[in-house]
């Protein structure tokens, strides 16, 4: 019983020194001489647009200013810090690689430490574990967190993580810009076109056939028969009477003679008005044809350069600015990594692993006696 009880001990105390002891020592030995310090670097930022409807008492204040939220353009920037995208842009220069593959940094938090993972991958799923970026959905304030082993470097890619999203916003308004007024512009440029043709057409129509307006010279035409047809009726009549009372007057062929060319300008006016294809009434309808077409591609014209300013006018009301609220610290000690509760939670968790393995073993022992 005694030696059964001396080796269970003893499988104990092995078991204790192996799952506690080890790993605690492991522990203490990481923290105490093999991690490196840790800097942090902390900024934010708020994306607003001058358009769009507050959300909350910090966007209603921004309101007062003329400027509101704008979350789409905060989604935007959250998804591009986390992105290859901004992992490549900040490592142009060499900042990340020159920051996180210091030989002052511990082998074991050195951006690849033992030499095989010197790949953009690697670097990249190195680099997203010490970037954070938080929106606060009641603000829409962003808070970009940077860790490094450098105080200035967590400083520089904070930064730059910054200038890299400010451009980002930029072309995105660039972007937005461009296409809100380029089908405007489109718009604008096939209607004036429209607008030249319609006019030149016009003019040719005019410079064909003589004629200004063929309505209101028709109705200068009708006018005219009118005039003549009251000169022919007076001298009809005047002819009629001298006839009648002094046939023999000499008059009478001078007032035949008058109403045979009354009658025969009467028909040359009438002709001009209707009656043959270069007549009045036969390029009146193509001239309201045309007319017609004219004054619709005018108005398509006005429509389309109202609707170009409008565009114009919208592009401008949806710039959208990064406004830094926090600028980017420079830390004047490191915060992380906490060593002590490091340690204590190594040894807290190794401490339960190794009181269920002995009720598991001890479970083992009895249902095998």
């Amino acid at each position: 019983m005694r030696l059964s009880l001396a080796r269970s001990f003893g499988a104990s105390t092995i078991l204790f020194a192996i799952m506690v002891i080890l790993p605690t020592t492991i522990a203490i030995l990481y923290y105490g001489l093999l991690a490196s310090d840790v800097y942090v670097s902390e900024s934010r930022i708020v994306v607003r647009a001058p358009d769009k409807p507050a959300q909350s008492p910090f966007g209603a204040l921004l309101k007062t200013a003329g400027f509101t939220n704008a979350s789409e353009e905060v989604y935007a920037v959250t998804e591009y810090v986390g992105s290859r995208d901004a992992v490549r842009d900040a490592n142009r220069s060499g900042l990340i690689r020159r920051a996180y593959e210091n030989d002052a940094i511990s082998i074991f938090d050195r951006l690849n430490g033992f030499g095989f993972s010197g790949s953009f991958e690697d670097m990249y799923s190195y680099f997203v574990k010490r970037v954070t970026i938080k929106n606060d959905s009641t603000s829409s304030v962003l808070t970009l967190t940077v860790r490094a082993y450098s105080a200035k470097d967590a400083q520089k890619i904070n930064e730059a993580l910054l200038d890299q999203s400010e451009r980002l916003i930029n072309r995105l308004n660039t972007r937005g810009r461009r296409d809100l007024i380029e089908f405007a512009q489109r718009e604008a440029n096939e209607a004036a076109q429209d607008a030249r043709r319609s006019a030149a057409t016009l003019a040719a129509f005019r410079n064909r056939t003589g004629t200004v307006d063929p309505e209101k010279q028709a109705q200068i035409g009708l006018e005219m028969v009118s005039k003549l047809q009251d000169e022919l009726i007076a001298s009809q009549v005047q002819l009629q009477q001298l006839r009648r009372l002094a046939p023999d007057n000499p008059q009478v062929p001078q007032l035949a003679a008058r109403i045979a060319q009354l009658q025969q300008a009467m028909e040359n006016q009438m002709g001009k008005v209707a009656g043959s294809r270069t007549s009045l009434a036969a390029t009146a309808a193509e001239y309201q044809r045309l007319q017609i077409d004219n004054e619709i591609s005018g108005k398509r014209l006005a429509a389309a350069m109202t609707s170009l300013q409008e565009a114009q006018n919208e592009a401008r009301r949806k710039q959208v600015y990064v406004e830094r609220i926090v600028t980017p610290n420079l830390a004047d000690e490191a915060i992380e990594p906490r060593r002590l509760a490091g340690v204590l939670a190594v040894f807290a968790l190794a401490l339960i692993a190794w009181g269920i393995a002995n009720m598991l073993i001890a479970g083992v022992r009895e249902h095998a006696s």
